[in-house]
This record gives C-alpha cells, structure tokens and sequence, in this order.
C-alpha cells in the first residue's frame, strides 16, 4: 500500500487496510475449497427453510463438474445461467469454474429477443434455465444451437435437471489449469459508459482480488466463520454475485438466499435467522423503511449494511439507520471493476453521501477532458486503477480501448473528491443537464426531493429548451395514503437549490422504471419524452399528470 501513501484518503485507511495485501493467484473456484475444509460442518445455504452445510455444497459442485466433464464441457465455453436466486445457482456458477467454463449471468426475465443477443454475442454452448422459460428457451434453440440445456429447480426424475445430473454422477477428481489474470471466469452484460450492451471480461484474478478487497474493508466487522448474509439480490447480477455469494463463501457466511424480494416474507426471515450482513440495492431499502411496522422485525441484527447498483439517496440512509440501528456503509462499483471500488470504512471517519474511499488496492482520481487530475471540489469524470478492473469487454476492442486506457478504467460518471480525498458522485456524463451553460447534476435535486415528507421516489432529467439549451422535469411518487401539492413541492425545490435547478415540470406517477435490481432507468423516462416531444411543443411551467 505504499504506492497510496501520498493520497490524501490514506490516512483514513484502518491498519488491516494499510498492509500490503496480497491477492491470491488461485481458481475462483478455490473459495470454495478452502472453506469447505476449514467449515465443512457449517451450514453454507439456507433456502425455503431447508439448509445445506459447506461439505454437502461443495459435494454437490463437484458432481455436477464431473458429470459436465464427461459430457464434454471444455474450458473455456460459454454456459448460461439465467436463473432466479436458488442453492442450485451457486452450485451450476462453482461447478462452471472448477471446469474453466465461462459463466454469462442472465436476467431471468429477458425476453426472447434480449436472450437471443446474449446468445449470438457470447457464442454460448450452454444454458441453464427455470421451468418456467424452458418453453421459450427451446424454440430459440432453433435459431442458435446450443449443445446442452438444462433446467435447475427441476426433480431428478428430469433428466434435464440439474438434479437428475447431481444424484448420478462420481465427484471430479482432475484440475483443470487455470491461468488466473488470463482466463475470463464471468461475462457480465452491461451497457458500460456508453449505453450499449457489451460483456465485460472478469478473470478469475479480478474476482478474487475483489473479494479480498471487500473482506479487508470490512476489517474486524465481519468474522470469518460467523456471518450470515442475507442475499436478496439477484445473483445473476454483479453486486450481489461478488458481495453476497462469493464474499459470503470466502469467510464461511451462511447465505440466506431469497428467492424473490416480498417485504413481509424478508422480514419475517431477518426475524427468524437473524442475518448480520445485507447487500441491498435502493428499492429494497426503500421498501423497509416505508413498512409500517419495520421496527418490530429485530432489524438490529444487521451488524454492517451496503448498498449498491444505484445511488441510495441520503434521507433513506437516515431513516433506515433511525429505524433499524444498522449502519449502511455506502460504496461504489460498476459491473467492469467485479464490482467494488469504494467504500466508507466501517472504522474511522464515515461520511453520509461520500461514496467513501478506495478499496485496499485500488488508486481512484478525478480527470478533466485533457486527463488532467483535478483539485478537491473540482467536477470531473472517475477514473479507477486496481486489479479488479476487468480485461476488457468481449469481442468489443474499441469499446474496450476507450474504456481502459494507460491501466486506467474511465467509468463516465461525474465526481469530486473533499479535503480528505473522500469521494462524490454527482452524475453521469450523458445524464448532465447545461440549462443556460450551468451545468446540472440531477442526483442532487432528487435527494431535495427525496426530503420531502410526501416524495417516496423520484427521478430527474433534462429534456429539451429553445432557449435554455436544457430544463429539469422531476418525476415523483407519492408515499402511500399522501397527496402530492406540485406548488408546494416547487416551493420546497426553491427553498433548498438555486432557482435554475429547480425542476420547471413535475410529473407525479405510481412508479419510476426500475429493472430487477433496483436501478432506475432514466432512458426509458428519456424515451418517452422524446416521443412526446415529437408531437407537441415544449411546455414551460408546472405540469401535473397521473400515470
């Protein structure tokens, strides 16, 4: 770490974090091998009240590799996982790495059409489905051959089950060699910095120096051999894959795995098993602290909370930890970095709205347009080194070398950094909004918004102005059994920004686009003003419409 000395965060760095780490040259695959050795009796999943201990986990994984082993899987293929959180997720993703298998994380909810773009860009050979998409999976296939598709969740009387092929085969016995900075274990679909889909290569190296990365960010919070993670988000998706499953089996957690997110019934297990670790996302957060009756499930288990795929806006922090005792430690990440690259230390000087300080590791500055480090307090884009930056993106090498450049990943998001180097996000490049050459950042008005006593959620952009280049439209739901007064909410806006960041439109609506994660998809609002703006002119003043 004494490359970091002259950084001004390092000060803030606990001594765990400040000694020089050494991230293991192993196999993904290994986390899951040393601890079942080390707490093979330990129970590793608990799922629908039913639980499977570290020794069984790890049996299960290795049957399931040595009977793709004798179906030919090779090192290197693609396979798809499109399933929802299940035990039999872990096990397919660990039984994949142990065979050298690259493993393309899929939205169970994609459509045919998106399935279909993942399967032609990854060049997949396998897929691995619910009951429920099998049908359509099936008919794809006669647009892409695939050699094997298999269903998880299913009964071992199926012989497309991942069960059936668990109950019959011998454990492997053979290691397959794994080149760890050069061989890719995950492709993880995102549209980057640049709004297009692209798979971005994580190797084995990332992955695993991600996880170490996190472990010594936590520090002495979390004992091996003694947590309990409660993953409730998805799997398929980054956060929760390096966060909660991959972290979780590196220090011996138990993972209480939900399947799908219903206040009520999460509650209920957080009262029952008593989780001491939650990787959420904003939704979910969001949908605690709005539960009535939040503070009788015992929410004060959770020793460390983080947040991630979205910016948690800071009155649901407030209230959250208000409500629950429990601490959310807020970081940032992007799928390319596998994907932590900053954290507020969970000893030490902690700052609500600060994105924290990079992971053990990890450098991070802030650049202007000529790649020029800018001073604190100076806007510019984040640009992150570590070695849980990706290899780059799949088959995409301009998307690649516009990304990575001279070891520097370029994220396009808009940041500043304090006094103490602590860092900020305030926007996306594309999602800025210049009204008459000020610039805007929308996360700033929506966390105005969001403190409003009214507002549950709300979301802001920039929509086209023949005078001012761009104006703000605030679109906002109202929490349950209140009404919103749109002349009251602007004169809150006023009280708390500069008159030009006040949004001149408001939209009150039953609910913002979100996908399955959480994270708010401001396009899909973009979208759809634009085509509203193709067939009436541009209104200025307060709009009130119901959706």
């Amino acid at each position: 770490m004494k490359s970091f000395e002259n950084r001004k965060w390092y000060e803030f760095y606990n001594p765990e974090m400040k000694r020089e780490l050494t991230f293991p040259e192993v196999p993904l695959y290994k986390l899951l091998d040393q601890t079942a050795a080390q707490y093979g009796k330990r129970t590793a999943v608990i799922f629908e009240d039913h639980e499977m201990t570290y020794e069984e986990l790890k049996d299960q994984v290795d049957r399931l590799a040595g009977a793709w082993d004798v179906l030919g899987f090779a090192k290197g293929e693609r396979i798809g996982l499109m399933l929802s959180n299940h035990p039999e997720y872990i096990i397919a993703y660990y039984a994949a790495q142990k065979l050298g298998l690259i493993v393309v994380q899929i939205n169970p909810r994609y459509t045919a059409r998106e399935l279909l773009q993942i399967m032609d860009d990854s060049e997949m050979s396998y897929l691995i489905t619910e009951k429920e998409q099998f049908p359509m999976v099936e008919e794809l296939k006669e647009m892409k051959e695939l050699k094997h598709l298999l269903v998880a969740g299913g009964s071992s009387d199926d012989q497309r089950s991942l069960a059936h092929l668990i109950q019959r085969a011998a454990p492997i016995t053979r290691d397959v060699e794994i080149s760890m900075k050069e061989d890719v274990a995950v492709i993880q679909y995102t549209g980057g910095t640049t709004g297009k889909m692209k798979g971005a290569m994580l190797t084995h190296h990332n992955l695993v120096a991600n996880v170490v990365q996190s472990y010594a960010m936590y520090g002495e919070k979390m004992v091996r051999g003694e947590e309990m993670v409660l993953t409730a988000t998805p799997l398929y998706h980054v956060y929760a894959m390096t966060s909660a499953m991959n972290l979780g089996i590196y220090i011996g957690a138990t993972n209480l795995l939900i399947q799908k997110f219903l206040v009520e019934d999460v509650l209920e297990k957080i009262k029952k098993y008593q989780p001491t670790f939650f990787p959420g996302v904003p939704g979910m957060y969001n949908a605690f602290v709005n539960h009535p009756d939040v503070e009788k499930y015992g929410l004060d288990c959770l020793k460390f909370c983080s947040s991630g795929s979205a910016p948690l806006p800071i009155e649901i922090i407030k209230r959250f930890e208000s409500l629950t005792g429990a601490v959310i430690g807020e970081g940032f990440g992007l799928t390319e970095a596998s994907p932590s690259t900053h954290r507020n230390p969970t000893s030490g000087v902690r700052k609500v709205g600060s994105i924290g300080i990079p992971l053990p590791g990890t450098d991070s500055k802030v650049v202007n347009e000529d790649n020029q480090e800018l001073p604190e307090n100076s806007v510019g884009e984040l640009v992150i080194k570590g070695p849980q930056i990706m290899k780059g993106y799949w088959r995409k090498e301009d998307e690649t070398s516009h990304a990575l450049r001279n070891g520097w990943l370029y994220t396009g998001d808009l940041a500043m950094t304090d006094e103490d180097g602590y860092f900020y996000i305030v926007g996306r490049k594309k999602e800025m909004i210049i009204n008459g050459g000020f610039n805007i950042y929308p996360q700033e008005i929506e966390s105005v918004l969001y403190e409003h006593p009214d507002v549950k959620e709300s979301a802001v952009i920039g929509i086209p102005h023949k005078e001012k280049g761009e104006i703000v439209k605030a679109y906002v739901v109202a929490k349950e059994g209140h009404d919103l007064d749109l002349e009251e909410l602007k004169g809150h806006c006023y009280r708390n920004l500069t008159r030009y960041k006040v949004p001149k439109e408001f939209v009150v609506t039953h609910e913002l686009p979100r996908n399955t994660v959480g994270k708010l998809l401001k396009r899909k609002l973009v979208e759809e003003e634009k085509r509203k703006r193709l067939k009436e002119e541009t209104t200025d003043g307060i709009q009130q419409s119901y959706s």
